[in-house]
């Protein structure tokens, strides 16, 4: 439970590294508040509409708002444990390529011990050197 929590904790530390736990348990976590967020909503303002016809969403909005520099936290750190730089977070204003190249880079295994971001993240397999187990 602490690992989507953790992107909270530590949302202006740019610094040093996350593991594939703590990213995607994170990102799980945010998709099913946006989603309930999304749901209470429509229950609550049923007839909010902006002037142009679309439904305004204030609960998930301010969720939205309320994630943003944690969502881009935890995204440079997790590139940094894969040994890349933060900027390359930036790929996400690259419609489908971009997407693709950081779905694939979230997704891979952190480089174990220590890399130019620092140590691996405590509790990782990376951490632990437990090759096997990964």
């Amino acid at each position: 439970m602490n690992s989507f929590i953790i992107p909270y904790k530590r949302y202006v530390d740019f610094g040093g590294r996350s593991d594939r736990k703590e990213f995607w348990y994170y990102f799980l976590f945010y998709l099913i508040v946006s989603a309930m967020l999304s749901v209470l909503d429509r229950a609550v303002f049923p007839s909010a509409l902006d002037v142009d016809g679309d439904l305004l969403q204030p609960l998930t909005s301010i969720f939205a708002i309320g994630s943003l520099v944690p969502n881009i936290s935890v995204s440079v750190r997790r590139l940094h444990d894969t040994g890349r730089s933060g900027w390359w977070a930036l790929l996400w204003l690259i419609p489908i390529f971009g997407w693709l190249m950081l779905l694939i880079w979230f997704s891979q295994k952190g480089q174990p011990g220590l890399n130019a971001y620092g140590a691996a993240p405590s509790g990782s397999a990376a951490f632990d050197g437990d090759e096997a187990s990964i």
